[in-house]
Formats: C-alpha cells, structure tokens, sequence
C-alpha cells in the first residue's frame, strides 16, 4: 500500500508543478502579447500543447503496480465531472469530452462540432446529452463572469513587483504604460469580456437547439451580476446587454408559469439596458434588433399583473431618466397604456362604490 500511494504522488505532483510553471510563464506571455496577434495566438497554441501533455502525464509516466491507484484517481475525476454535468452525460465519455473543451477557448470550434453532430444524430440521448453539458457550462461560466466583474469592480489585487514596474514606468512618465505605447488592458476586466463573450456563445447555442429555459432562468436570478454590470467598462457591458436581448426574447416566447421569472428579468437586467453606453467600437444593438426588443418588452409588461406593471415601469422610469445619454429602451407606450388601466381600474372602482352606498 505505501509503494502504491507515493506511486500515484509522484504524477500528481508532477502535474502540479507543471500547471505552477504554466500559469507563471502563461501570466508573462499575457503581458508581452497583449500587442501582437501572433504572439498571442502563439500563446495559445502553447498552453493547448500543454495542456495536451498534462492530460497525459499518467499515461506516459510508469510505475510498478500502480494501475490500481491511477484507476482510483480517474475514478475521482469521473466523480468531480458527474456533480457538475450530472450522471447521464458524465458517464459518456462524449459528454466528458465536450465539458472539457468548453473550458478552453482554443478550442471551441471542436466543441461546436461535436455538439452539431450530436445534434444532427436526431437522437433523444444526444440532445439530453448536449443540454445537460451546456447547462452545466452555462452555469460555471456565469459563476466566473460574476467573480471576475467583482473583481474588477472592486481593483485587482497586484503583486508586489507589478507595482514596482508601474511606480517605475509612471516615474519616467506618461506615454510608456506598455510596449506599443498604448494604456495597459486591466487583465481582469480583458478576463471578464471574454467570460462574457463565452457566456454568449453558450447562450446563442442553448438557444438554437431548444433548451435555452435553464439560462433565462439563471440569466434572470443574477441580479448581483446585473448591478454590477451598470459600473461596468463599455465593452463588457456590450456583451451582456446582448445575451439580455436574446434572453429576454426567449423568456417572452416562454410558457405563462415563467411570470415570475420575467419580473426577475425586469428587475435585475432593465436598468442595464437603460444605462449601458453604445459599446467602445460600435453600437451593442442594430436599430432594428433595438426595435425588435422594445416590442418584445412591451409585450412582456403587458402579460404582468397591474401592480407588477407599475413596478417594472417605475423602475424603467427612473434608470431611463437618470441617463440622459441613452434614449432606449422607448416604453412611453407601454407606460401611457398602464396609466389609462389605473385609470379605468379607479372608475371602476369608483362606480362600484357608489352603486354599493345607493343599494343600501
């Protein structure tokens, strides 16, 4: 038993001073390509490259009797994998398959080819198969989105030598912040715009294949994310303001019991489409997709209750007016149209008064 434990020590260890070494030299690569396109897909063809070698360490490195122990190490892996994508997909090795491609962004197109094929087999396994993976991707996405906007809201924690470099480039001057002379991308905000580029691209799948509930529901109960996502960088907000506008289509498109998860999508995502800006490059939304979207939110508002109505319009109201560089989204109909029901509600009730008082 002791031969077979520090057997299977050593390629733990093994690993876990190659994956120091990776996130170090990974960290160095990030700075120095932050400027060039080829060094930065350079910098991912490297950490794929290993990555790959790090998958098969166990493989390649032998050891006298410790088949045993390196099947209870797999074993534990299968286990971590079934708490995330649950039983059916975890005990396929497809299904494990694309759950780890979806982790890394280099890639993803393999992972969108395996998931069209599955698609395209027309089988109910598959399909269950590919909604529970990218559920369950959804969710660890989300979860990261939310951590790294937190972060980044509230300032990255530097190391000691970063701050020497930056107190020494700020002492020679301005102008120097990095190699091209241009202002150094925070790394944690660079992190959550790409989280949420991802989180689009799942969201824009999920969609597409016909299990897209689970994210508007997800979607909808971030509200944490939401209010962070106001004081967010224009750029990032870019692609959150998209992955509401699909959400929030699906949602309208989804079945009558969903009326409390709409309100939750009013409430947690409406002040963000008020206040976000028109993006760094170009404008988030297209002017007929901003359109499209006003239509399906009045649509939305109309199906709540009259007390729901003039909360989310209360709400709409005050995000609206307190941007005055942003016009959008126009709900003065919807809003004129609640006012001329509270309206006739009041008469209504007015009447039935005095009808009352007559009748005794």
């Amino acid at each position: 038993m002791e031969k077979l434990s520090s057997a299977a020590v050593v390629p733990q260890l093994l690993r876990n001073v190659i994956i120091a070494v990776l996130v170090f030299a990974d960290e160095s690569l990030l700075q120095i390509s932050a400027n060039s396109k080829l060094l930065e897909k350079l910098r991912l063809f490297l950490v794929a490259c290993f990555l790959f070698f790090l998958r098969s360490i166990p493989s390649v490195v032998s050891f006298p009797n410790s088949n045993p122990t390196r099947g209870y190490t797999f074993a534990a892996e299968k286990k971590n994998k079934k708490l995330e994508i649950g039983d059916c997909a975890s005990e396929s090795g497809i299904g494990r398959a694309i759950w780890q491609l979806l982790e890394y962004e280099v890639v993803r197109s393999l992972a969108e080819r395996l998931i069209d094929e599955n698609h395209g087999q027309d089988s109910l396994a598959l399909f269950d198969l590919n909604r529970r993976v990218l559920n369950a991707s959804f969710r660890r996405t989300l979860g990261r989105l939310e951590a790294a906007v937190g972060k980044n809201r509230s300032g990255p924690v530097r190391s000691g030598l970063n701050r020497v470099v930056r107190a020494a480039v700020r002492a020679v001057g301005d102008g120097f912040n990095s190699w091209g002379g241009e202002e150094t991308v925070d790394q944690s905000a660079e992190t959550a715009e790409k989280l949420a580029a991802e989180l689009l691209w799942l969201a824009e799948k999920m969609s597409v294949y016909g299990f897209v509930d689970e994210a508007v529901e997800r979607w909808a109960s971030a509200s944490n994310l939401a209010w962070l996502a106001v004081w967010s960088e224009p750029r990032l907000q870019c692609s959150m303001v998209q992955i509401s506008a699909l959400l929030f289509k699906e949602a309208a498109a989804g079945e009558e019991k969903w009326g409390e998860i709409k309100k939750k999508m009013f409430t947690s995502w409406l002040p963000l489409l008020c206040r976000a800006s028109n993006g760094a490059d170009k404008p988030v939304l297209r002017s007929v997709e901003r359109a499209e979207l006003e239509k399906v939110l009045e649509k939305m508002i109309s199906e709540l209750e009259e007390e729901e109505q003039e909360q989310v319009l209360s709400l709409w109201l005050h995000h609206y007016t307190a941007c005055s560089a942003s016009d959008w989204p126009d709900l003065n109909g919807s809003y004129v149209r609640w006012c001329n029901s509270s309206r006739q509600l009041l008469l209504l009730d007015c009447e039935d008064s005095q009808t009352k008082s007559l009748t005794n």
